[in-house]
């Protein structure tokens, strides 16, 4: 059987328009595609292609790094915590967290959209724990998303919801156990919509929560609303172990 090489109008097609590999594109060519492929596990698999691909899908133009065990602070994109990456990050920036250990999480603000990722395998590989004394681990001012992480709070609430869209993608949320169980909460929204606003501009309110694939232990309530949004499109799915949550907070 002939080839698609050995066709003569593949030949013509080709002596016309030369064959151009991706390698042979220069670096930022490879590095604005590397850009719109999803972070994880797109933009994370090709940088276990070859060393020049791993060096530009880890760019620091591409996602912040946050690493426990950095010494050097001289390094571009490496912090060593997240509220030092969540400060010196751009809006649009994808912050890829660490595994192994746990990452001190106390009441840390996020003004600006960006994408918090764990690199472990599994969200049980990057943990995120708040202190007793705070009232949440992170606080979202803005549109963000959360994927592949566990995020325990010892009291109060794991992730506190003021504006924005936040999306959280495959995580744990942990409530530990203690006396004051009904002060503590997956999630906490505050989020208010103004009455004013037409229905038809209403329909894509900026602020919600969307949780998919999300597994919620502990604590008095998944989600306590405090604002104006209540909880819709329940669905969970009940395994040996554990529950996994699907839902949305959202305007009615």
């Amino acid at each position: 059987m002939n080839s698609d090489a050995d066709n003569p109008k593949y030949k013509k097609l080709s002596r016309k328009f030369p064959l151009c590999y991706i390698n042979s594109l220069d670096d930022g060519c490879l590095m604005i595609i590397f850009s719109f492929l999803c972070p994880i596990p797109d933009r994370y698999n090709t940088a276990l292609v070859c060393r020049r691909w791993r060096f530009l899908a880890c760019h620091p133009r591409l996602w912040l790094r946050v690493d426990r065990s950095v010494k050097d602070l001289s390094l571009p994109g490496v912090y060593p915590s997240i509220e030092a990456a969540v400060v010196a990050a751009r809006p649009g920036d994808t912050i890829l967290i660490s595994a192994g250990g746990v990452h001190q999480t106390d009441e840390v603000q996020i003004k600006k959209p960006l994408c918090l990722i764990g690199s472990g395998d599994v969200p049980d590989e990057t943990t995120l724990i708040c202190s007793r004394g705070s009232e949440s681990a992170l606080e979202f001012l803005s549109t963000c998303k959360l994927a592949n992480l566990t995020v325990r709070a010892k009291l109060g609430c794991c992730l506190l919801h003021r504006s924005g869209r936040l999306t959280v993608d495959g995580c744990i949320l942990q409530c530990e156990s203690n006396p004051l169980d009904h002060l503590s909460h997956a999630i906490v929204t505050t989020a208010t919509t103004q009455d004013k606003v037409p229905p038809l501009v209403t329909k894509g309110s900026p602020d919600c929560v969307t949780v998919t694939r999300t597994r919620i232990e502990g604590g008095a309530k998944a989600v306590l609303t405090n604002g104006s949004l209540s909880l819709q499109h329940v669905r969970v799915i009940y395994t040996r172990t554990s529950l996994f949550f699907w839902f949305d907070v959202e305007n009615r």
